[in-house]
């Protein structure tokens, strides 16, 4: 800090102020000398003009001179800590207004070198963060100095366990900027069973020589001088590797390892015995019948059905004995009427276009009927309309696509389907889904699969 003198007054030309150095949060003075040089009394008004004005003070602000007499004044700077202050030269000027003669105006310029300081706020989130192999993190930076700097990251860790990687690595931060950068963090190996591992480490932010902003700036050109700064401290966290099979899934499989040994080893032979004895028991002969003290007579009678459902004649038999009755009956009939049938299953497939409605059937053959048990409806692509499907003139229901993708019914008493007459589907498309390969549909695809027992009517 070096006082620097200066004059000014009516009728002389003022003198240009020496450049002045100060850093940012501290103060720096220079003085003005002002002389008056008019044959009267003369007040002076004393003003900072310019970008410093807002930091800078004159003092006394207003003098008054008689003639030929000078009065020293104090300039003092102080610029604010902040990165709005940036790091170089800016001029100030001083304007010194006569009272009397205003349009004999003065203003003394001068230059004000702003010292460069370097400050950097930093923040890790999470400094915890738990995983298999690998953990993300989120790193803060903000430049807090008032010169554009280039900032690297360097991690530490005990053993070499962790590998890391930034993005972006080198980040360049003008004064007042701020950036995130992703921190990834991975392990080299997996940890099977067993406890989590606690990898702690630390992160440490560093300033590097910025790359220049414009390829031709000249390397000639004078850069400010740089106060000591302190860099910050670094950032503690860790990483918690979480086993691929926690401990409680160990004893699970232990439970049901000691429940599989409990069932061969005692349930399973319990089981074993309890089911020969019982097939012992039902192979075992029945013991004859004693003869009686008086003889007996057995009538019997028996009557035959034919597997087409007509009744037979009755046959009757007679027998005489001592002591035990025997009796033996023959049933003999013919018939006509219906058969029991065999196991049907038919597939009914609608593919209809959006905005159309379109039908599926199936014809029950002549000379039987279909007696329905199960239908199973299948949305497979998650397509948007109506279905409803109906057994003969019979509608059975109307359902919403959307609200299902495979639907199933059953029947107690099956719905029996005469001859000729029809299982109709009736698919209108409002919007085809998308299928399993993850591409729209063109059409809605719907498919019925209705299934019983088809028997035939005639002898």
């Amino acid at each position: 800090m070096t006082p620097s003198p200066a004059s000014s007054g009516p009728g002389t030309s003022g003198l240009d102020i020496p450049v002045v150095t100060v850093a940012p949060g501290s103060v720096a003075t220079t003085t003005l000398t002002v002389r008056n040089d008019s044959d009267i009394v003369e007040a002076y008004s004393l003003e900072v003009v310019g970008d410093c004005a807002a930091w800078s003070t004159v003092e006394p602000a207003r003098v008054s001179l008689y003639p030929g007499t000078s009065e020293t004044v104090t300039i003092t700077l102080s610029p604010p800590r902040s990165p709005e202050i940036r790091a170089g030269e800016r001029p100030f000027a001083v304007r010194v207004l006569p009272a009397e003669h205003p349009e004999a105006v003065r203003v003394p310029e001068g230059t004000v070198r702003i010292e460069a300081f370097h400050e950097l706020e930093t923040e890790l989130v999470p400094r915890r963060r738990r995983g298999w192999l690998r953990g993300r993190y989120r790193l803060a930076v903000r430049n807090q100095g008032n010169t554009p700097v280039q900032v690297e990251f360097t991690p530490g860790q005990p053993g070499e366990e962790l590998g890391f990687a930034f993005d972006p690595e080198r980040p360049r931060l003008e004064p007042g900027e701020s950036v995130e950068v992703g921190l990834r963090v991975r392990t080299g190996k997996p940890v099977w069973f067993g406890t989590p591992a606690v990898w702690p480490f630390t992160l440490t932010t560093t300033e590097v020589v910025p790359e220049p902003a414009d390829a031709g700036e000249a390397d000639t050109q004078e850069q400010p001088r740089t106060e000591d700064s302190v860099p910050p401290a670094p950032l503690d966290a860790e990483f918690v590797q979480i086993p691929i099979f926690p401990r409680w899934l160990l004893a699970l499989l232990a439970l049901l390892l000691a429940l599989l040994l409990l069932w061969f080893t005692l349930v399973r032979p319990a089981v074993r015995s309890a089911a020969k004895d019982a097939a012992k028991e039902a192979v075992q002969p029945r013991p004859a019948p004693t003869a009686g003290a008086t003889g007996g007579q057995d009538t019997g009678g028996g009557t035959g059905t034919t597997p087409g459902g007509g009744q037979g004649t009755t046959g009757q038999g007679s027998g005489n004995g001592q002591g035990t009755g025997t009796g033996t009956g023959t049933g003999t009939g013919t018939g006509g009427g219906t058969g029991a049938g065999e196991q049907l299953s038919q597939t009914i497939e609608v593919k209809a276009n959006a905005g159309e409605t379109k039908p599926g059937v199936y014809t029950v053959p002549a000379n039987t009927v279909f007696r329905v048990t199960d239908v199973v409806l299948a949305n497979f692509q998650g397509d948007e309309g109506v279905l409803t499907f109906s057994f003969g003139g019979r509608k059975i229901t109307t359902i919403a696509l959307e609200t299902f993708r495979n639907q199933d019914y059953h029947w107690v008493t099956p719905i029996e389907i005469a001859a000729n007459e029809t299982v109709t589907v009736e698919v209108t498309c409002a919007k085809p889904g998308t299928p399993a390969t993850g591409q729209r549909a063109s059409g809605c695809n719907e498919v019925l699969n209705v299934s019983g027992v088809l028997a035939r009517t005639t002898s």
